[in-house]
């Protein structure tokens, strides 16, 4: 990708999210960006409705392809599983079935395990027959809901390829995959994806190389000395928790510890924080002003058989993720013949005019109407940056062809594990191991999501 610079900080294949959360973002965005309009001249042209940008639709096309591959052109009833508890409090997924209510000759519901049953090797839901089946959770939540519940109807869609995003795609999120990607595996992976994955190693005592392939005699002591350019991350954690950040964690020695006791967790090299760090304007509440604070941000692309779909983009701290106190910023593709630093340096001094009251007046507009919309997190509105994160036609090319690369290259990685050749960094238990087994991937119809810490033209090293 000539035009972005950064790296995929991991893959997930098992149940990814966000995509109606983009597309909230982009309403509430555009609302902002209106509102904004009404008190200054920002003066840059820029399009929050570039259908590359919202990635439900492809995301429920890939749905009905999924149902054509099993049952043809026979009626569709799709249903979204997710675990019980959520099911009334996960806007996304409620969203996306009233979403496919909506195309002509489909059925949805959202439903959780207890609401299957299993006749004659049929699936059903609530009575009827369910061709098609997104499942919102991971093969290790499934088995934990075993213990309680009878999996067996699923288990039975698995088998029969009903349930979209195969087990066979799971192993392939596992964070140690990217050891074989950028040691063992690279004669045989496309260019971008080599180039976009971070040196990463399993962590324990153990020899290795380096970033630069100079040899590692012992790792642990190895990554205590270089411990300002390293984190720790489980291998197969979420949102951000129990994550390490060398030079935001002064005790290395405890970290490293629990890290080892872990027993599952990788070392990846620190991407640098002004690599995929930007300015924002943001009002500061105690002084009463406005300011263009530093902000850490994270963008996921949702990929399927039919190529790049679609976008989440975030921001925050270390990490970017909501449940760590991150938001989610619009998306813009810049119109106007200048460079995406300057667009976002342009529009951060017109912000700046917009002074702190008429800016926090409409940042409460918006608060107001992302609670209405049901853009929430525990008790408030998800966070929402007014500057949208710009991009241009260029980056959407290289990215489709990043997205393009990735998929053909996590078939060639399904096939390699499938042989037992990956058994040394994909490491899951021998349940898990069986439903994977039992649904091959082989680049059938379904949806993975890549997370980048990329720089998109606007970063803090470009500014310097």
């Amino acid at each position: 990708m000539k035009t972005i610079k950064g790296y995929h900080g991991e893959w997930n294949m098992g149940s990814p999210g966000g995509w109606e959360y983009q597309r909230i973002a982009q309403l509430l965005g555009k609302m902002a960006w209106d509102l904004i309009g009404k008190n200054i001249e920002v003066g840059t042209d820029i399009d929050f409705d570039h259908t590359q940008i919202n990635a439900v639709p492809g995301f429920a096309s890939m749905i009905l392809r999924a149902h054509e591959r099993c049952h043809g052109r026979n009626p569709v009833n799709a249903v979204l599983l997710a675990e019980s508890e959520t099911l009334d409090v996960v806007l996304e997924n409620k969203n996306f079935v009233n979403y496919l209510k909506t195309i002509e000759g489909v059925k949805a519901s959202l439903a959780s395990p207890e609401h299957l049953s299993l006749k004659k090797r049929k699936i059903y839901c609530r009575g009827e027959e369910a061709t098609v089946i997104f499942m919102d959770f991971n093969s290790n939540t499934l088995l934990k809901i075993a213990k309680k519940e009878d999996i067996e109807p699923i288990k039975e869609a698995i088998r029969q390829g009903i349930l979209v995003n195969p087990r066979g795609m799971e192993p392939l999120g596992a964070k140690g995959l990217f050891e074989a990607i950028t040691e063992t595996y690279k004669a045989i992976l496309s260019r971008t994806t080599i180039e976009h994955t971070p040196w990463t190693r399993q962590f324990y005592s153990r020899s290795t190389t380096d970033p630069k392939g100079k040899p590692i005699e012992e790792l642990v002591e190895w990554a205590e000395g270089h411990w300002e350019t390293v984190v720790l991350k489980p291998a197969y954690g979420y949102s951000g928790h129990g994550i390490f950040i060398g030079n935001k964690t002064e005790n290395k020695k405890k970290y490293i510890q629990t890290a080892l006791h872990s027993g599952d967790y990788i070392i990846q090299e620190l991407i640098p924080l002004a690599l995929w760090s930007e300015q924002s304007t943001w009002p500061l509440v105690e002084e009463q002003a406005l300011s263009n604070q530093e902000w850490q941000t994270d963008f996921r692309c949702f990929i399927t058989d039919e190529g790049l779909q679609g976008f989440l983009a975030r921001f925050g701290g270390v990490p970017t993720n909501v449940g760590s106190g991150g938001g989610i910023q619009p998306l813009a593709v810049l119109r106007d013949d200048i460079t995406p630093g300057k667009a976002v340096d342009k529009i951060n001094q017109a912000l700046l005019k917009l002074g702190y009251q008429a800016f926090v007046q409409i940042q409460d507009e918006i608060n107001q109407k992302a609670i209405e919309m049901g853009f929430t997190y525990l008790l408030g509105p998800i966070k929402i940056m007014f500057r949208p994160r710009i991009l241009t036609i260029d980056h959407l090319n290289d990215l489709k062809y990043y997205a393009h690369n990735l998929w053909q290259d996590a078939i060639k990685l399904e096939e390699l594990w499938r042989e037992g050749q990956l058994e040394n960094v994909v490491r899951i238990g021998e349940e898990e191991k069986e439903l994977a087994m039992s649904q091959p991937w082989r680049g059938s119809p379904a949806l993975m999501v890549s997370d980048g810490l990329f720089s998109l033209g606007a970063d803090l090293i470009h500014e310097e």
